[in-house]
């Protein structure tokens, strides 16, 4: 096995389709051990609002590229890959399996294949960008990146305000679409051999159990989390802070709203959040999309690319 390069078994997926619980059995079957793709996993003392795998089920199978990060330090998907890759190698050469699960797609498309080189960011554009942010607004951003590029406007939320100003920013450095950057470089650096399946539910399914998550939740003490994080002196304008369930429990505690709206507002963007997700999944080729009752069909063409 340790002369050959990794294989990895991939599973991504929008929110709440069971991908944790699925990863798992597939990992104990295969003598395999998870390796996090989910861009907020990686936060230590984030737990209940990222549904952080439990102790029981960390214990179960070993984890990697949990809790790796402060909520206050920078963490991206470069980052990401710097630590994932090493972990992949290293459960690799021990002869197990990796298992990558997470709904980041950027994560794991970075992983698979590298990301494309940038001229360093530089301060002052990005100060001058802000401020545009700030005095045209995020609908008048967003316009100007799908003028200058569709492509890339078209996988970016509107909202979306890091995205878009990192894309308006590269095209500033660059004179080049970001898209077109990213086309260039064609994701090509492969340093293992996989296979990467995306786990769905019919929409109504899906919004279903969003909706019930999102009040365990609350019942499992998202309040209390985010209430500690902002006592540790953790800003609410951190990006993690700003993320789904964070953002909307620092509303509710800074009374700007009640319990319920908050609540009714996670499932919401939950929601809206587990669409753009199928859509960035959706543009992607290789994925094999499966239920997760598809479990042993799913389990047999794994066992078949191992062997391969």
């Amino acid at each position: 096995m340790n002369d050959r390069k990794p294989k990895v078994i991939i599973i991504g997926g929008p929110t709440a389709t069971g991908k944790t619980s699925f990863a798992i059995a597939l990992a104990k079957e295969l003598d395999g051990e998870i390796v996090n793709a989910d861009s907020m996993q990686v936060y230590r003392e984030m737990d209940i609002g990222t549904a952080k795998p439990t102790k029981e089920e960390r214990a179960a199978v070993p984890h990697h590229m949990l809790d790796v990060a402060y909520p206050d330090e920078p963490f991206n998907a470069a980052l990401y890959r710097s630590m994932a890759l090493p972990a992949i190698e290293d459960i690799w050469e021990r002869g197990k399996i990796p298992v990558v699960v997470g709904g980041t797609g950027l994560y794991i498309k970075t992983l698979r294949g590298g990301l494309f080189s940038c001229p360093e960011a530089d301060p002052d554009l990005r100060a001058r960008l802000r401020e545009e942010y700030e005095t045209l607004g995020a609908e008048h951003m967003y316009e100007r990146l799908q003028e200058l590029d569709p492509e890339a406007a078209r996988k970016i939320h509107p909202n979306d305000r890091i995205r878009v100003m990192r894309a308006l920013e590269v095209y500033e450095l660059t004179k080049r679409p970001p898209s077109e950057l990213a086309k260039n470089h064609g994701f090509r650096e492969k340093p293992f051999d996989d296979i990467v399946f995306c786990l769905y539910l019919d929409r109504e399914a899906l919004y279903e159990r969003i909706n019930r998550r999102s009040e365990k939740m609350i019942e499992q003490g998202l309040v209390e989390e985010t209430r500690r994080l902002l006592d540790e002196g953790y800003s609410a304008q951190l990006k993690p802070m700003q993320a789904i369930g964070y953002r909307h429990m620092v509303k509710y505690l800074s009374n700007q709203c009640n319990l319920e709206t908050a609540l009714r507002e996670l499932q919401r963007d939950t929601r809206r959040y587990a669409k753009r997700q199928i859509t960035w999944f959706k543009a992607e080729d290789e994925f094999i999309w499966v239920r997760p009752e598809e479990y042993d069909a799913v389990l047999r063409r794994a066992e078949r690319f191992l062997c391969e």
